[in-house]
């Protein structure tokens, strides 16, 4: 039996700087946090109150993609063989759970604001989530930074972004309490932000159960890649096909090919690099009782 080991990376790395903006963005959406609840409870907005669970999750979203970053750049060792690139894959997923509650508190909230609406301080509102626009536009500009070439600072970008929306949305709902003494905006936008921290959550629940049970790719078609490798001259047969994924970007597979020649495992492994961006390969050649493995 003999080995050969080779691993290709062509995601961006994100920089000290990036995880420096990171952590920045983390604090500010912290102090604003604070500042709106404080100035929900005073101002009794369960909106305002609303949003500003909407932007503590963020703000935890935001950590917990630093941590990962930091976490993920550890090497791998004799325990954890893969390294820790699901650290942000789990810290994400109870992130998605808190997230789901929140949204469902908020729900019972606004419903109950709507059936018994109570006076709320529009102008306290107001200046409370023009700081919250500010401090929101801010801060999704801080995250722009390397959203273009990593998925995880993108989803903190637009994140960041959609807290803009949101106080946008309270803003208008002071408006409504002060211009024209309508209360049940409050609990309507409680409901509506409750509803996107919900839809947020849902959407995102199977991506994160499909990685964590090692399920392969949902763009990643199984019998594409067996019919793939059956092309290459000399395979007679492709079994013991497993794909799934270490982390967000990152697609494990291993199989074993009934062959003649154990200089197919390298035609493999580059077949499955090239066409199917499957960078970490465990490939065995099964020939006459012997084999030879590839790792990619």
């Amino acid at each position: 039996m003999s080995e050969h080991h080779h691993h290709v990376h062509h995601h961006g790395e994100v920089s000290e700087k990036t995880v420096g903006y990171l952590f920045v963005s983390f604090l500010i959406n912290m102090l604003l946090s604070i500042v709106e609840i404080v100035g929900g409870i005073i101002a009794g907005s369960v909106s305002l109150i609303g949003d500003a669970l909407h932007n503590t999750s963020d703000a935890f979203s935001i950590l917990i993609a630093v941590l990962a970053f930091k976490i993920g750049r550890k090497k791998a060792n004799h325990k954890y063989t893969y390294g820790f690139k699901r650290a942000e894959i789990i810290g994400g997923f109870v992130n998605l759970i808190l997230l789901f509650i929140s949204g469902v508190y908020l729900v019972a909230e606004g419903i109950g604001r709507l059936i018994a609406p109570e006076p709320i301080e529009g102008e306290i509102i107001i200046w409370v989530s023009v700081l919250a626009l500010i401090i929101d536009a801010a801060t999704a500009k801080l995250s722009h930074h390397g959203s273009d070439h990593n998925s995880n600072m993108r989803m903190v970008f637009l994140h960041n972004l959609a807290d803009a929306f949101g106080s946008v949305g309270v803003i208008v709902s002071g408006l409504c309490v002060v211009w024209f003494g309508i209360y049940l905006v409050d609990g309507i936008v409680a409901l509506m932000i409750a509803a996107y921290m919900i839809y947020q959550s849902v959407l995102s629940f199977p991506r994160f159960v499909n990685i964590l049970m090692n399920a392969a790719p949902d763009d990643v078609d199984t019998q594409k890649i067996v019919e793939a490798l059956q092309t290459l001259d000399g395979v007679r047969n492709v079994h013991h096909l497993h794909i799934w994924c270490i982390n967000e970007h990152d697609v494990a597979l291993e199989c074993h090919l009934e062959a003649e020649d154990l200089q197919l495992v390298q035609a493999a492994a580059k077949l499955l690099h090239d066409k199917f961006g499957i960078e970490h390969c465990n490939i065995q050649v099964e020939t006459n009782c012997q084999n030879v493995c590839c790792d990619l």
